[in-house]
């Protein structure tokens, strides 16, 4: 049996206690995991013996080559081709995931079920099991960790005053394709000076000067595998303020990591992080969690926050970023991937943590 075919027997085995006959798979990264696929438009009907598969006739090559399911090719809403397969089984509780449906496709899909079937929100019961990571998926991630990094260190090669932040955020998503990324895992972020105090930056016209701040935060996908990094750089001279709140974080930073293991909760490793910036005055600059997991989703559970109940586990991926963003000074925010084992964690980023001076 191959990776994808005990997701799908895993999933499935799941359905008594969703109350469901079946399971319809639409969000994009879910039906990438159960089947490989990683075109705009699939959908995947999961019984408890079957894993039906629905794409469009532009698909059909790659579906009947690649994935491993009976492949339905329809012209049209994939929910009708979907809907014909629910009446010819009988079955009639429709499990779905209801936070990627929009109310007009659920209502449709509503239309065309039979006669007493009734749809029933599956919640997250895909992305439960998402969470842990196989050997082959840790691979994966571990070497888009290693371009995102590698893309990282040649860009900053080029840096200097006068560059655009456009710039740069070009020349960093460049070489990560070069080295074999297929896209940016999210929009770079890339923010000088008091812009850095912008934990989103949007990257702009915006030149370098002289004596300023540099905030990257970037990530490469492969083979839909994220990775996530951010670093903080400086040009010129750096003021006290900004180097005592750059030690204030990497000290969170530090502390955050050291308390990621199997057993520990979510909202710990958070609380860990803000108790240090408390005790420097920043932890209301820290406006955002500590961190979140990756995988075929920048953003995937569990959330790093506070009080998140969520036990870690070992064979997440999540990522370790404080931050502290002072409007009018700047932003100084600190990024690993971290990989969590039996004993401890793993931090997978290898970049420098180290204050660079450019």
């Amino acid at each position: 049996m191959t990776e994808l075919q005990q997701r799908c027997q895993d999933i499935a085995a799941r359905l008594p206690e969703l109350e469901a006959d079946c399971l319809l798979v639409s969000s994009a990264a879910n039906v990438r995991y159960l089947s490989g696929f990683a075109g705009s438009n699939g959908l995947i009907l999961l019984t408890p013996r079957e894993t039906h598969f629905f794409t469009d006739p532009r698909y059909s090559i790659e579906a009947s080559k690649n994935v491993q399911a009976r492949v339905h090719i329809v012209k049209g809403p994939l929910s009708a081709g979907a809907a014909a397969v629910i009446r010819r089984k009988r079955l009639k509780k429709i499990g779905f995931e209801s936070a990627s449906w929009l109310y007009d496709e659920y209502l449709k899909l509503q239309e065309q079920l039979p006669l007493g079937a009734s749809l029933v929100p599956a919640g997250k019961v895909i992305e439960e099991r998402r969470m842990i990571k196989s050997e082959t998926e840790i691979a994966t991630i571990r070497e888009s960790v290693r371009i995102n990094s590698e893309a990282y260190e040649r860009a900053l090669k080029r840096i200097r005053p006068g560059v655009r932040e456009l710039d740069i955020a070009a020349e960093l998503e460049f070489q990560m394709k070069m080295l074999g990324a297929e896209k940016p895992s999210f929009d770079t972020i890339v923010a000088a000076g008091e812009r850095t105090a912008l934990p989103h930056a949007h990257p702009g016209d915006y030149r370098l000067g002289g004596n300023e701040l540099l905030l990257i935060d970037m990530g490469a996908s492969l083979h839909g595998y994220s990775s996530d990094m951010t670093r903080v750089a400086h040009l010129g001279r750096v003021s006290r303020r900004v180097q005592d709140m750059y030690r204030a974080v990497l000290e969170a930073q530090l502390a955050g990591i050291a308390e990621v293991r199997d057993g520990t909760t979510a909202g710990h490793v958070d609380s860990v992080t803000r108790n240090v910036l408390r005790k420097y005055k920043l932890d209301k600059a820290f406006v955002h969690s500590t961190g979140h997991g990756l995988g075929l989703e920048i953003h995937e559970m569990p959330r790093l926050g506070k009080k998140d109940p969520t036990m870690l586990r070992a064979g997440m991926t999540v990522t370790i970023e404080p931050g502290a963003y002072v409007e009018g000074v700047g932003g100084i925010r600190i990024e690993d991937t971290v990989l969590v084992t039996a004993t401890g964690c793993e931090v997978l980023t290898p970049t420098s943590k180290e204050f660079v001076s450019l």
